[in-house]
């Protein structure tokens, strides 16, 4: 792993490969290893970047007082690529839909193109049952400890409330463990994900914000799974419609994590659009 510092704090990421830069993104409670089955199956000539987002599985805490909140947590983002002078990237969002939010707030210059897989957009933050219960956890005392531990038990984690809703596959334990860690030994990790989850979330500008996608004028494929049942089917076919050079795509018989469920479909639709000729003039 490598790091660099942003004015945030310190940011751990992985780095392989040669090429355009791809960035791969995560969600609250995962980290880079999200995409450990899909990464081998992508193309070569591509540098391929996987940060650690402070999002509750990251191991490096963030400086005192910064700005986590959703709207910092995209500045973040834009620091990152600015910290590794990443220009032409492509952005592959899943779960976490803060960085559909860089053109809203305009920092989405080194974005050329954009992934989507299922995540937050419009209203649905947080998202579904699994979204509620993190959110109830983060305002109980002690309560993002217990959900951790929860977690690390693979019938409990399979629960809706729970992972259950995320993957159609057992999350391994291994993967859970790992992402749980930094969450129950260190109480700054835990400080930085309630800082996220406490912070304002106003139904009117988070719909606002993704609908600016409308000028985001790159390349871009919507690669949503019909079957998931917390990032609704219809906001993937209006993030598409929204995108001007933006086309649909499905994995069916994956969850919200199709990059666990489908890795093969996953690699196999990226890399088709990472290698298909841009159609932007």
């Amino acid at each position: 792993m490598r790091n660099v510092a942003l004015p945030a704090g310190v940011i751990e990421y992985d780095e392989t490969g040669s090429g355009p830069p791809v960035v791969l993104l995560h969600g609250l409670l995962m980290d880079h290893t999200l995409w450990d089955r899909v990464l081998p199956l992508l193309p070569q000539g591509f540098t391929y970047v996987r940060p650690v987002l402070p999002l509750g599985a990251h191991r490096l805490p963030m400086n005192p007082g910064a700005d986590l909140t959703l709207r910092g947590q995209v500045r973040l983002v834009a620091d990152f690529l600015d910290a590794l002078d990443l220009d032409g990237v492509t952005l592959v969002h899943t779960d976490w839909g803060g960085a559909l939010f860089l053109t809203a707030h305009g920092l989405d210059r080194r974005i050329a193109r954009q992934v989507i897989l299922p995540c937050e957009a419009f209203g649905n933050f947080p998202p579904g049952l699994p979204g509620k219960m993190v959110t109830l956890a983060a305002h109980l005392p002690g309560g993002l400890r217990l959900a951790a531990r929860q977690l690390r038990i693979g019938p409990l984690r399979r629960l809706p409330m729970l992972l259950g809703q995320m993957t159609r596959r057992p999350v391994p334990d291994a993967l859970a463990h790992r992402w749980t860690e930094p969450l129950l030994n260190d109480p700054r990790i835990r400080r930085d994900l309630l800082a996220y989850c406490r912070g304002p979330f106003d139904k009117r500008e988070l719909v606002r914000d993704t609908e600016a996608l409308r000028r985001f004028t790159g390349d871009a494929v919507v690669l949503w799974s019909p079957d998931n049942r917390v990032m609704p089917l219809e906001h993937g076919r209006r993030l598409a419609g929204l995108l001007p050079a933006g086309r649909y795509a499905e994995v069916p018989g994956a969850y919200v994590l199709s990059m666990l469920d489908e890795p093969e479909t996953v690699a196999r639709e990226i890399g088709r659009f990472l290698t298909s000729p841009s159609s932007v003039r």
